[in-house]
């Protein structure tokens, strides 16, 4: 399971525009805040979150139940400190809720009109991404949105959605770990609008990574990192050692520009260096 907490600032305070331009990419008021802080240091001092999110599967229990998410009660002045106090259940089976990512984060913070609102989750097996609203009811968030993998395989042939990040732009970045028949060599990037509409694939055509898991990207420095897992095909059938010597593992970092989608360089990190996972600023 992961978590999400309403604050969540470390590495997204590191990509976006300098604090020091006077608007974002949206053209907002400077002296006005949208999401996040607008250093790390304002985040280490800012008020402690008093919620947080957790995704919550059920896959390999042998349990026919959908995943949800759990709003924890983090709050140590709350009667309910520490306990599940609610429980926003999936309408289908066989999700398995993975990585999670807002919907708008500190690349944002000079725009007022952002708001960190909607909380990202795409399904692994299911290829189901769900948006949820955490506003209107922070301690009960509902489902706000369903992106269907369908819609998502005919505009892009990507599937096996896995981490989301969010752009100063108001979209959503995705990473996409393989084709419709867990192919890695079908992996990408798909990029989502600000009302979850699919604009397409962000890495142009033929610059698909090796294997796909996480990423980051540096706006000041015009470079997107992405990372390597696997085979959609291999890892969803459980860790097999042969796999790895068949190559249906990673051992690859992928240096993209920013933010054409362009691939500049592909670093081959060596049987000491296989599946190279989180990518951190």
């Amino acid at each position: 399971c992961i978590t999400k907490t309403t604050r969540e600032t470390d590495r997204e305070m590191e990509a976006g525009v300098p604090i020091a331009e006077s608007k974002s990419n949206h053209g907002g008021d400077c002296c006005k805040s949208g999401p996040g802080y607008a250093t790390p240091l304002l985040a280490m001092s800012g008020p402690r979150e008093k919620l947080i999110y957790v995704a919550a599967i059920y896959t390999g229990t042998g349990q026919e139940k959908p995943d949800y998410l759990a709003t924890v009660d983090v709050d140590p002045s709350s009667s309910t400190y520490s306990s599940v106090i609610h429980r926003l259940s999936m309408p289908y089976l066989g999700d398995e809720l993975h990585h999670s990512g807002w919907n708008s984060c500190s690349s944002c913070y000079k725009d007022p009109s952002c708001e960190r609102r909607y909380l990202i989750l795409p399904s692994l097996l299911s290829g189901r991404i769900y948006v949820v609203d955490t506003k209107t009811d922070p301690r009960e968030p509902s489902l706000h949105r369903v992106v269907e993998p369908a819609e998502v395989l005919e505009k892009t042939g990507l599937a096996y959605p896995h981490q989301p990040h969010c752009l100063a732009s108001g979209d959503v970045l995705v990473s996409c770990l393989g084709d419709k028949d867990g192919n890695a060599q079908g992996s990408g990037f798909l990029l989502l609008d600000s009302e979850f509409n699919i604009k397409g694939r962000w890495d142009k055509e033929g610059h698909s990574p090796l294997f796909g898991y996480d990423f980051w990207y540096q706006p000041r420095h015009q470079t997107m990192i992405s990372t390597s897992w696997g085979a959609p095909a291999a890892f969803t059938k459980g860790f097999h050692l042969k796999d790895v010597s068949d190559g249906l593992y990673g051992k690859h970092l992928h240096v993209y520009s920013w933010p054409e989608g362009e691939l500049k360089q592909i670093l081959d990190l060596g049987d000491t260096g296989l599946l190279p996972l989180e990518a951190k600023p």
